[in-house]
């Protein structure tokens, strides 16, 4: 493959360059910065259900919101609060330890000064204000002026009659008619908006949003308005001499033109190469959470909801898609058609509009008086079957779980080739990142398993519930720098970071702990139900949905102070538990994983606590419930019980420790017989201890002692915690160099899974879970170097390379064969050249996988900025590829050399705060665990002033950074004599 041998001709990072590994020196971009905010108040859409963000603007004239909609699982995109709001930064440094010396003589001189000046000035307050102190502080004399406002400045010079972060409320939209124009050739687009309004207060201004919209023209009440401009906020404003009266109805028409955007948001351009290698352009929208507005100008905040009405045209060889059921189609030329869909049956937010341009195919079948299709490009319909069998199955699931049907006529799920997010719930057109929805003929049950519970989840709109992700948010929760499900955000970026773990898996594990806490059959589903019929189509909030299932408790628990718990604080408790004969203690504490071992804090919860104990330990029956609403609760058992386990199935989202006794009963008892307890709770004991390991509350040689049982362990969930977290501190002392230790703990990793290991055959394998087990283990034993796994995985490849793709490798095992591959030259160069041609998209991204998980640092280098370009590898999978390099010794300290030299260009390609950018940032400092590695990371993002050195997830990596340094300083010792 000669024409790759070019690829490593490539400049290779500073950092690399510091360790005495490479010669060249780095290219380096500097990009332009620029800063744009938004304020909003937050609630995830983890939580959301079928209809999160559509609803009726019935309000009262008096009322001052324009919000609108039944909040579903009482979490919609915003919380309305009128709370007076911080104007402080959300984030807060944790400053560097620092010495008790005594001061030197010219500090002492320096602070006499300066308290001579401080008592000047209070002086000077004190008798030219007349100020006369109090224990509340010096009053606001009466005679004083308010404070004045202060306009921003337009961009034609201007003042800008808005001075707010949000929209005023004076205003309230009630319908849009949307009509496009895009041209594919140009990669532009004209646009015409006429917005239908209501005039809620008497003002003189209409304040909307527009992003990169170049206006050309404005009428309103048939005349030409100037528009103005203020860009730092995306915002545009209409001012009027006579004032527009409360309860008048009025209409604003722009038209204007733009890009189609270059990013993954807004209405943007993109593209896939046919199976004749031609280029085919598309056009696509993504306007969740702020991006509605770089397409139409619009109210884009959730809470101004409205109808839409929308016009497309397009050439006569292209397709259009929107949220509703197309009405007409209008021959406007020759080559020109325009699409019209019918207007939205409901009220809905800006970000839930879609629509897109392209040549797509569907799939169809009609499901409970719902057409529901499947469309992908032309040379993938072949893998759209499971698809749409899967969502016909779950629509209709779905209508009868809520007794109420899905209220459109057609359901569209589209299959875009360059989309960042997994998915995206649109109002009747679901669009899918590929491989999130396309199923080969010959995929494994494990990947159609994914597709599955993506599909479920973009439909109910309720979270992921797996196992092994409620431990990572937990374990994101855990940290200092985590956040409330529901908080303030003050920002565009802030917005953008609450899509994260503790948003989605938080919001979906504290619901199934409520569901697990109800007593009696379905009553979480009956409250659900309840909520929905009593709310549709008018406003409520969270407490609508809490009464709701209040109600329908038997025991008439009071869910929302239970819940307003969970939702209105960070992090989780720890429950330590203690017993003297009959008597069990239980106490609770913030479970705070933070390098401050000194900090504390006063939060509680009311904790729905299941417990366990021998004599019944398996059946659903066997659980008992004890809610623990103070610091300190007490609970009564048989003396005769031997050990308790607590949280059932791991239903609740809380550690819990055992005390020294407690967990040295449990392993005894798991050593006896692993069936004792069921799998979940097998795997959450797991992930309790290590946590509590790194919190300090348990030596590591009882994690040792606990996981001596997993060699008898046949179960998915136990056995992949256990190996993701020995691979975590495996990785780190990689990194650290600690070469004895590193190698000690790999001969007990293989030693303690060698039983399971060596069971594992390499053909077909039609059980999703022994296909989960399996990948799991035989990945550990070749990223080990395990001799027998590596020869297999190389025969393997060696068969698929010699039989030109026709001898296929079972899905499950594809990520470990292609790995292995790549770990030679001759395998990597092959490996790419396979992924040029491969069509398939989940086993695409297994092969770059691969590929950015070889040694060869050039290599590295090359996919990287492959990445980051776009051409062979899509933009879209450039947080895989540094994440997998991150992963190995030769990659992670050459990707964060990439990063830092690279963040402009990666802040345009994903926006600031976005899943994307967190993703790359937690990758690429996740391994480091020294104090050089610190101050290099605290350095760089300080640096980057307003362009994101405040965002949570560099606070969240510092935090990391910190915390694996303290672990290690603590464990190495123990771990050098353990192992």
């Amino acid at each position: 493959m000669e024409k790759n041998r070019g690829i490593f001709r490539v400049n290779l990072p500073r950092n690399m360059i510091e360790n005495s590994m490479f010669e060249e020196e780095p290219d380096v971009v500097d990009l332009g910065k620029d800063s744009t905010s938004f304020p909003v108040v937050f609630e995830p859409r983890s939580s959301r259900l079928l209809v999160r963000g559509l609803g009726e603007n019935d309000m009262d004239e008096d009322e001052e919101d324009c919000e609108s909609s039944a909040r579903l699982l009482g979490m919609s995109f915003m919380n309305r609060s009128s709370a007076t709001r911080s104007d402080s930064s959300p984030y807060t440094r944790q400053a560097p330890p620092r010495s008790c010396s005594q001061p030197s003589t010219r500090t002492m001189v320096v602070c006499v000064l300066l308290l001579v000046v401080v008592v000047s000035m209070t002086m000077a307050l004190y008798f030219f204000t007349g100020c006369k102190f109090t224990k509340t502080g010096c009053p606001k004399p009466n005679n004083t002026t308010p404070v004045e406002t202060v306009y921003p400045v337009s961009t034609n010079g201007e003042l800008f009659p808005w001075a707010e972060l949000r929209l005023p409320r004076s205003i309230c939209p009630l319908s849009y008619n949307l009509t496009l124009a895009p041209d594919l050739d140009k990669m532009t687009f004209t646009g015409h908006t006429v917005i239908y309004m209501s005039v809620r207060h008497d003002t003189n201004y209409i304040v909307l949003h527009s992003s990169n919209l170049n206006i050309a023209n404005a009428t309103f009440k048939a005349s030409n308005v100037t528009v103005l401009e203020y860009k730092p906020r995306d915002q545009i404003a209409v001012k009027f001499s006579e004032k527009l009266k409360r309860g008048q109805h009025c209409v604003l028409t722009l038209e204007y033109s733009a890009k189609l955007s270059n990013t993954y948001d807004g209405f943007y351009n993109s593209s896939y190469t046919d199976k004749n290698g031609n280029k085919r352009v598309l056009a696509a929208t993504q306007f969740e959470p702020l991006a509605a507005r770089k397409a139409f100008p619009c109210f884009d905040e959730p809470a101004f909801k409205a109808t839409f009405l929308v016009k497309i045209n397009r050439k006569s060889d292209y397709m259009t898609l929107s949220n509703m059921p197309m009405a007409k189609s209008t021959p406007l030329n020759d080559s020109l058609v325009q699409d019209e869909y019918k207007k939205t049956s409901v009220n809905m937010s800006t970000y839930l509009v879609a629509f897109i341009v392209g040549d797509f195919i569907p799939v169809t079948k009609d499901v409970s008086k719902t057409q529901v299709s499947v469309y992908s490009v032309p040379e993938k319909k072949e893998h759209t079957d499971y698809a749409l069998d899967t969502a016909s199955k779950l629509l209709e699931f779905y209508n009868n779980f809520f007794e109420i049907d899905y209220p459109l006529k057609k359901l569209d799920l589209v299959a875009i080739p360059d989309f960042l997010a997994g998915a995206m719930e649109n109002w009747g057109l679901i669009t899918f990142r590929e491989t999130s929805l396309l199923v080969g003929k010959q995929s494994s049950p494990l990947e159609k398993q994914v597709v599955a519970s993506v599909i479920a989840h973009e439909l109910a709109h309720q979270g992921n519930l797996f196992l092994a992700v409620r431990f990572r948010a937990l374990d994101k929760d855990a940290l200092n720098s985590s956040h409330a499900v529901s908080t303030d955000v003050n920002t565009e970026e802030q917005v953008e970071e609450m899509f994260d773990s503790v948003s989605y898996e938080k919001g979906a594990s504290i619901l199934l702990m409520l569901n697990a806490s109800l007593p009696g059959d379905q009553q979480f589903r009956k409250g659900i139900i309840q909520y929905l019929k009593q709310f549709s189509g008018s406003n409520t909030d969270t407490d609508g949905l809490w009464n709701s299932l209040t109600q329908v408790s038997t025991q008439h628990q009071n869910v929302s102070e239970m819940m307003s718990s969970w939702t209105s604080q960070k992090g989780f408790p720890l429950v330590t538990v203690s017993r003297k004969g009959d008597q069990v203690t239980l106490t609770q504490e913030h479970f705070l994983l933070t390098s401050d071992n000194a900090m504390h804090t006063s939060s509680m919860w009311i904790i729905p606590v299941t417990y366990l104990n021998d004599s019944c330990s398996l059946a659903p029956e066997c659980r008992q419930l004890f809610t623990l609403k103070t610091k300190t609760g007490i609970l009564k058992v048989p003396e005769s019980v031997k050990w308790l386990k607590l949280n059932y199935k791991n239903t609740g989202f809380y550690i819990v420790h055992y005390g020294d006794e407690g967990w040295r009963a449990l392993t005894e008892a798991l050593s006896a017989n692993i069936s004792v307890l069921t799998h979940e709770d097998r795997a959450s004991l797991i992930h309790n201890i290590f946590a509590l390991s790194r919190l300090g509350r348990v030596a590591f040689h009882q994690v040792i002692n606990l996981l001596n049982y997993m060699s008898n362990e046949t179960e998915t969930s136990p056995v992949t915690e256990a190996l993701l977290q020995l691979n975590r501190i495996y990785r780190l002392l990689d990194k650290r160099q600690e070469n004895i230790v590193v190698a000690s703990l790999k001969n007990y990793i293989l030693n303690l899974f060698a039983p399971l290991m060596n069971k594992k055959t390499w053909g077909e394998e039609e059980s999703v879970s022994k296909q989960e087990l399996r990948s799991t283990l035989l990945e550990m034993a070749c990223n080990l170097d395990e001799k027998r796994c590596i020869q297999q995985a190389k025969s393997l490849f060696k068969q698929y390379i010699e039989s030109n793709g026709t001898s296929r490798i079972p899905g499950d095992l594809q990520r470990v064969v292609f790995t292995v591959a790549a770990q030679s030259d001759e395998g990597w160069e092959s490996l790419l050249n396979m992924y040029g041609h491969a069509t398939y998209d989940a086993e695409k991204r297994k092969m770059l996988e691969g590929l950015a998980s070889t040694p060869n640092t050039r290599a590295l280098a090359w996919i990287l900025k492959a990445g980051l370009n776009g051409d062979i590898i899509q933009t879209q999978e450039l947080p895989l590829v540094i994440s997998t390099v991150c992963n190995s010794f030769s990659g992670y300290l050459f990707a964060w050399d990439f990063v830092q030299e690279n963040w402009d260009r990666l802040i345009e390609k994903f926006p600031v705060g976005s899943f994307a950018i967190q993703t790359i940032i937690k990758s690429a400092t996740s391994q480091f665990s020294t104090q050089r590695h610190l101050d290099q990371v605290q350095a760089f993002f300080s640096s980057l002033k307003e362009r994101g050195s405040q965002m949570r997830s560099v606070q969240e990596a510092l935090e990391t950074i910190r915390l694996n340094q303290c672990w290690m300083d603590k464990n190495l010792p123990s771990l050098r004599n353990l192992l």
